[in-house]
């Protein structure tokens, strides 16, 4: 943070400023977070649930984002209460060997995570310029590295450019809920109705809460903000947990409000006729004769938005995981260099990229207990957190939502082995 913009917030925390405009310094951290949330993970398990099942999924993805809000609001108090990230206080507070085994895990999460969003990038150029996928690839690749050399300039930048690719993913689901003939009432009660019609809904589930409630986006938060505003007293702290708290709500609702409009445009643009919809780019194919040219070129405008920025947050996050945990630094650019490997690879022998994608979101659903659980255990302890330690009520939801989670993953595994 430049010391202008530190400055000004310091105005806002003390009251001798106000007004929303001046808010704008404390906005950044909860929109860099929700990249995770609007990734090309999403898109994928979104349109199987979509083209599948209609709008029967939908209380899923407003499920998902419910908790999201939550466990990310915890995360970012954590950073701003302790001046820590989530992956530092669990080396400093948990067993050497626990703390070991969380690092393992947490780095497979962010190679999971690194092999959805990198996919993603390099479909949105391979289907936009028409060359292989593995042209595309490079392609993305070569971008992200760019949008990474933001960071060097300052994070402000870095921010500006990760908040316009969202931008563009937002307003590219929107056009294109006005172009599909979306059931409204349908809409409205598969979002209040929950059920899973058979075993493929439920891996589509786990697959959605997966790819929403995101293990690096918990761990990232925390600190995106334990070092951008410094707080000189519990005063601070608290003006700034408010300020956190609503930025929370604004960017985590419009990304959530994004993934039901994805699911809304894959239900009313294939279920009736294309329902068997299984690929993004048998998506793209199939959206711009139903629906128009310009649908079809939303759609990819989206694609490669949501590949680009959350390919380049993945690799900040992966950084800060490994940092915190253990302390070994590497260079960011050679960091996102070897988490690229996994997706050429996965490519390279054969695999399809959706297979590749909804597995990947799988796998971080099975992994997200791990920053979950974590949090849980740090936010009830006063020595860290003081006064700032979660209530009762909010603890006690947050409790639930992991285990209704972990009891999704457990089902799914013992119907995999069945």
């Amino acid at each position: 943070m430049s010391a202008r913009t530190v400055e000004a917030a310091q105005r806002v925390l003390s009251g001798r400023q106000r007004g929303l405009r001046c808010h704008l310094a404390f906005v950044g951290p909860a929109v860099v977070a929700s990249v995770a949330y609007v990734d090309p993970g999403n898109i994928a398990t979104n349109i199987q649930a979509g083209a599948r099942y209609g709008y029967g999924l939908l209380w899923v993805v407003l499920f998902a984002n419910g908790v999201a809000m939550l466990f990310q609001a915890m995360s970012a108090k954590l950073g701003i209460v302790t001046g820590r990230n989530l992956a530092e206080l669990c080396r400093d507070h948990f067993p050497r060997k626990l703390v070991l085994a969380m690092w393992v895990a947490s780095e497979f999460a962010a190679m999971a995570t690194d092999v959805a969003e990198f996919i993603g990038a390099a479909l949105g150029f391979s289907l936009l310029f028409h060359t292989p996928l593995l042209v595309g690839m490079i392609a993305a690749g070569v971008v992200v590295f760019g949008i990474l050399l933001f960071g060097r300039q300052g994070f402000r930048q870095l921010e500006i450019v990760i908040g316009a690719l969202i931008a563009a993913v937002a307003v590219s689901y929107l056009l294109e809920l006005l172009i599909a003939p979306v059931d409204w009432p349908g809409a409205a009660l598969g979002a209040v109705t929950p059920k899973l019609e058979d075993d493929a809904a439920l891996l589509l589930a786990v697959g959605v809460i997966g790819a929403t409630v995101m293990p690096h986006a918990v761990f990232l938060h925390s600190g995106l903000t334990q070092q951008r505003i410094p707080a000189r007293s519990d005063e601070d702290r608290r003006n700034l947990l408010r300020i956190s708290n609503r930025e929370v709500m604004a960017a985590l609702g419009a990304a959530g409000l994004i993934n039901v409009a994805m699911v809304m445009m894959a239900a009313a643009a294939f279920h009736q006729g294309a329902a068997g919809i299984a690929e993004i780019e048998t998506a793209y194919r199939t959206l711009t004769p139903l629906l128009g040219k310009a649908a079809g070129a939303l759609f990819l405008v989206s694609l490669l938005a949501s590949g680009l920025s959350s390919a380049a947050v993945g690799t900040m996050a992966g950084q800060m995981i490994m940092q915190g945990f253990v302390g070994f630094h590497i260079p960011i650019w050679l960091r996102r260099l070897i988490t690229m490997i996994p997706s050429f690879v996965v490519i390279a022998l054969g695999a399809k990229a959706i297979d590749a994608l909804v597995w990947s979101q799988v796998a971080l659903s099975t992994l997200l207990p791990v920053p979950m659980i974590a949090l849980l255990v740090l936010a009830r302890r006063r020595d860290l957190l003081g006064p700032f330690v979660n209530g009762r009520a909010t603890q006690a939801f947050a409790a639930v939502s992991a285990l209704i989670i972990l009891g999704l993953n457990v089902v799914l595994i013992m119907r995999a082995f069945n």
